[in-house]
């Protein structure tokens, strides 16, 4: 005598959750447990889990042959999410739960010893498929929260194996989690803006990143606020939608931390250490996990110290600052990675940070100076489209209690700049394709050859040419204009000093 039953989990693949359909048969036979279905170490060993929570629990464990199947047969299966899901397709094949609305969920969760449910990670691309499939989602309670940040879905938090067989058999019924979503526009930011001492010209070219989007790089000696003037930008960004949201979102959550849902809504703030591998930064491993990049993904990629990381390090981010996303392919699998960050780097201006000091401190030859800088390279230093000095200020400067603008008054104007920019092209001025910059970004005739002198002059390139165009037409965003004026444009220009005192190339 044989029986079979069926029951639906999902597979972790990148940021997506391929389905996966567990079959279990039992049949006459000595007993023996075997899983199929392309199954690594941490899922074949789920048969021990699985037997000692059976017992546990006081079901029967079968003592019959034991085929569990988890197709697609070519997927590779990961984890101890799965065993909720062989737990229970083991219950329903040997009749010790009905198996008549199996169909109606999908199941993730790893088994304790005794019967109670761990938490997984990857819960938010698993309810997102979920919602599309019409299924409810069971997961354990403490992914539940996570979950539920995908509305449009039933989600149902459980405790232990006893629970959920209490649920199908219609005696105990679990109430689907109805939490409030925390609202993502009223995320809180305890850095503000307005504790910066000076740093006008700063603060000015922060508020155009923020404004359109833009990666910056500041150059300046140590103490000047480069740090705490890039841990300000998150205050001043437009606050992020419910889709931004949820793509960040869906990236922690495949994270060994996962995603905690008190950050919903909060933008990224990555700060990898200088001594960060290229694999730290863009993502891989055997089974290919985010790197930094995608984990800063619609949010800020910090990179202090930018000449102390690896320059082999440094080039692996030009392909994903151009196209927003990443690939990375091993030989079992390929997995895609969003990768949509704003970087903003800080670096010193030679070895010893203290070139140009009138103190004479700086002993640096201008040849160790020329080596320091040249470890960014041309292309990369082409893709930041703001390159501003952060200067050490006077004494009195520091002093004056003026009336300094706040995070929240900046971001008013950055969040009606973007909002033009929305309307007009749907995205923020910084993805703006070469298509659509020839028509938004038009310049009169004078503007034009103004334009080409200063690519002539500085000897830019032609993707420094758009670079400047997008940052001109943000400054116009901000001044509420339609057209890109003269005073825009210069103030675009000015913007690559790094090109204008030749120090890289």
């Amino acid at each position: 005598m044989s029986s079979l039953a069926i029951v639906h989990s999902r597979a972790q693949v990148g940021i997506q959750a391929q389905p996966v359909t567990i079959e279990v048969h039992l049949t006459n036979g000595l007993p023996k447990l075997l899983i199929v279905g392309l199954p690594e170490t941490a899922v074949r060993e789920s048969q021990e889990r699985v037997r000692s929570a059976l017992l546990n629990a006081e079901f029967e464990f079968p003592l019959q042959r034991i085929t569990i199947n988890l197709a697609p047969a070519d997927l590779p299966k990961e984890g101890g999410r799965f065993d909720l899901a062989i737990a229970l397709g083991i219950l329903a094949a040997s009749r010790q739960i009905n198996a008549d609305k199996l169909s109606e969920y999908e199941f993730v969760g790893e088994l304790a010893l005794n019967g109670d449910l761990r938490p997984v990670r990857g819960i938010l691309p698993m309810a997102l498929e979920a919602r599309n499939a019409q299924r409810q989602v069971v997961v354990p309670s403490q992914n539940a929260a996570e979950a539920n940040l995908v509305s449009g879905v039933s989600i149902l938090p459980v405790q232990n194996l006893l629970e959920i067989c209490a649920h199908l058999q219609d005696h105990t019924k679990i109430q689907p989690y109805t939490e409030q979503i925390p609202d993502a526009i009223n995320a809180n930011h305890i850095a503000d803006l307005g504790e910066v001492r000076g740093q006008h010209h700063a603060k000015r070219a922060l508020e155009v990143a923020a404004a359109g989007g833009h990666n910056l790089l500041m150059l300046g000696p140590p103490g000047t606020g480069k740090t705490m003037l890039a841990s300000r930008l998150p205050s001043i960004l437009p606050p992020m939608t419910e889709a931004e949201a949820l793509e960040a979102a869906t990236i922690v959550s495949i994270t060994r931390n996962g995603f905690d849902a008190s950050r919903w809504g909060i933008r990224p703030f990555r700060t990898p250490h200088h001594t960060a591998s290229g694999v730290a930064l863009v993502g891989g491993g055997s089974h290919p996990r985010p790197g930094e990049i995608s984990l800063a993904h619609n949010g800020v990629l910090f990179l202090d110290e930018l000449p102390e990381f690896n320059k082999r390090v440094l080039e692996v981010l030009r392909e994903p600052m151009e196209s927003g996303h990443i690939t990375i392919s091993r030989a079992a699998q390929q997995a895609e990675f969003p990768a949509n960050f704003q970087l903003i780097a800080a670096m010193n201006p030679c070895p010893c940070g203290y070139l140009g000091d009138p103190n004479g401190r700086c002993q640096c030859s201008p040849e160790k100076v020329r080596r320091y800088r040249s470890r960014i390279s041309g292309p990369m230093l082409d893709r930041i489209d703001l390159h501003i000095e952060v200067p050490n200020l006077p004494r009195s400067e520091l002093r004056q209690d003026t009336i300094r603008e706040s995070s929240a008054e900046v971001r008013a104007r950055v969040i009606a700049a973007r909002e033009r920019q929305v309307k007009r092209s749907n995205k923020a001025n910084s993805l703006l394709s070469n298509q659509e910059i020839d028509k938004i970004c038009r310049l009169n005739p004078t503007d034009e050859r103004l334009l080409d002198t200063a690519i002539e002059r500085l000897g830019l390139s032609a993707r420094a040419w758009y670079r400047i165009l997008k940052v001109a037409r943000t400054i116009a965003d901000i001044a509420d204009s339609d057209d890109i004026q003269t005073s825009h444009l210069t103030e675009a220009i000015t913007y690559r000093s790094l090109e204008r005192k030749r120090v890289v190339y």
